[in-house]
This record gives structure tokens, sequence and C-alpha cells, in this order.
């Protein structure tokens, strides 16, 4: 008890207790911090529902640098959390490690799968819910071109962006789509003012609607389009009321409740691969007050058709993870 105790103590922000015999759940945050109003928010979102429900607690830890990954994983197996949920793609290399050291542990990862045993892989459809919020921006744009602002250049949030495109096209096959990454390391998932600085940009070349999918980037691209007057797209969690009647919508990606899901299984959760979307409620666009002004009936009678029909399969968005291309630019 006592070496676990000085192990644990060896890293401060790890901030856990030892030699607990009852199993918790924990969360480990990606880095862009707990509070990012996006990913790593929807993922606290769901852990806290589960939580005020089941009287329960669990463990967290917010990562400040990629090397605590492997570390944060090992030392929550070794204090007996159980399941242990990890927000993020990045995990994956070093849980393939340790998903094998600790076989009567149970893992989740979201947005990246892991083939072993004891991990369930979680991975959305973000495709879907870009295509209804891309008709809703092109629907909204009286310019004809709309802007999408992804974070690190990756597949997964190319993912975002074709999808989108296929939807702004699909309401407007005239339409122009402006298209730029943060950049290549995870620092683009936190940089609001190259956010801004794109934002911009973008406006600079006539988008009158920018889609930001960059988690704590996507702050400065919402900040900057309510400042010069042109309307946003939040992303992960319902951002509408950063900036009520500024913000069209938001692509909800419901980490909450792949996470909610997690902990409420425990250390039964099933294993495997896990896919949440349109059909299952996984992903969708977000109304509400603070942008109900902004959606008309038509637009909303159009995205929630396109939504069933997506749902029901009458209706195929094109996954860029699929081949690594969009049929649409």
């Amino acid at each position: 008890m006592t070496l676990l105790k000085k192990v644990l103590g060896a890293t401060t922000a790890l901030a856990m207790t030892a030699g607990a015999a009852i199993a918790e759940p924990a969360l480990i945050f990606d880095l862009g911090g707990k509070f990012d109003k996006s990913f790593n928010e929807m993922a606290f979102t769901g852990a806290q529902r589960w939580a005020e429900e089941t009287g329960g607690t669990f463990r967290e830890i917010e990562l400040q640098s990629e090397a605590q990954r492997e570390q944060a994983l090992r030392r929550f197996a070794e204090a007996g959390a159980n399941p242990i949920v990890m927000a993020g793609f990045a995990f994956a290399s070093a849980l393939e490690g340790v998903a094998a050291d600790y076989p009567d542990t149970k893992f989740t990862i979201i947005d990246m799968v892991v083939d072993a045993p004891n991990v369930r892989s979680v991975v959305f459809n973000e495709h879907e819910g870009s295509y209804l919020v891309g008709m809703m921006a092109a629907q909204a744009s009286k310019s004809g071109t709309v802007g999408f602002i992804g974070g690190m250049d990756i597949p997964l949030i190319r993912k975002f962006a074709c999808g989108y495109v296929q939807g702004v096209k699909a309401a407007n096959p005239n339409a122009t789509v402006i298209q730029n990454m943060t950049g290549t390391t995870p620092a683009a998932w936190n940089d609001p003012v190259k956010g801004s600085e794109l934002t911009k940009a973008q406006i600079s070349q006539g988008a009158d609607v920018v889609y930001a999918a960059a988690g704590g980037t996507g702050v400065g691209v919402l900040q900057t389009a309510t400042d010069e007057g042109i309307l946003s797209i939040g992303v992960d969690s319902n951002q509408n009321y950063m900036h009520p009647g500024k913000v069209l919508t938001s692509m909800m990606k419901r980490v909450d409740n792949a996470v909610y899901d997690a902990f409420t299984q425990g250390d039964a959760l099933e294993t495997g691969f896990n896919v949440m979307g349109l059909a299952n409620g996984g992903v969708g666009y977000a109304l509400d007050d603070n942008n109900a002004a902004l959606v008309s009936a038509e637009m909303k009678a159009a995205v929630d058709a396109a939504a069933d029909q997506i749902a029901s399969g009458a209706l195929s968005v094109h996954d860029y993870m699929s081949d690594n291309t969009c049929p649409v630019e």
C-alpha cells in the first residue's frame, strides 16, 4: 500500500488516491482540457450525469503532455479503476500495451479502434451530422460561400469536412466551401487565436457561415464570427449558448452518451466495436431558444427529412475514413 501511494504520488497532476477497494470508473481527458466547451467537456457531461443519477464517484485527469497518456492509463488501472474511459484517438497506441497488461480491467476508447478483448471502441458517424449542418449552412448563407475550419489535420477531421461539403452541395450545388485546418500537431486543438485568423481570412473570401470542428480552437472561430457579423456552427457539444442568435446550430457528437453508457455498465462493460450515428442518437444538430430565430420551418423540415433518410439508409453520406477521399469539394 505504501509503495503504491509513493508511485501514485510521483506525479501530482494525477491526483489519485490509492488502495480503493471499490472499483470506480475513470475518465481521461485529451489535450485541450476538461472545459474546452467542446469534445472534452461533452465527455465530462456524460460522467457528471452518471454521478448525479447514481450517487457514484469517478476519477479523472486532464493531461498536460503526450507523455502522460500511458502513465495515466497504468496508474488508474493499478489503482483499481474500472472501467477506464479515454476521450480521443491519440490514446490508441498507449492503450494497446496497457490493455494487454491489465486483462481484468475494461477500457473504452472514443474515436479510435483498438482490437483487444477488454476494450470497447466507440466511433461516431460525424459525417452524417456534418451533412445536416452543411445543409443548414447553405440555406442560411446569403453569399453562397461558407467555410470549414478544422483542428489538427487528420483523417477524422477530414471526415467532418467531407460530410459538411456534401450537405452544403445537396442544398446548393453552386455553393463554394472554403476549407482550412489549424495545424498538424495536437496544439491545433487549443489555438483560438489561429482560429480567429482563419475565420477572418475566410470572411475576406466571402464566407458568411463558418463551421468549426477544432476543439478549443473553435472558441476563437465562434467569437470572431460573432464580432464580424457572420454566422458560425459549433461542434461536439451544444455551443449555441456561447453567442445567442449568432450560432446557426451545433453539430452534436454525443460523447456524453458514450461515457455515460460505459460508466453505467461498469466492470460488466460490453467490449468490441460500437458505432454511434444518426440511427441511434450518436450525432445530430442542436435547436434551442438560442438559435430558433435563425432556423426557418423550411430549413428544419429539409434537414429533418434528410436525417430520416440517412437514419433509414435511404440516403448515404460518403465517409472520408473509408478511402480518404471526398466525392465533392
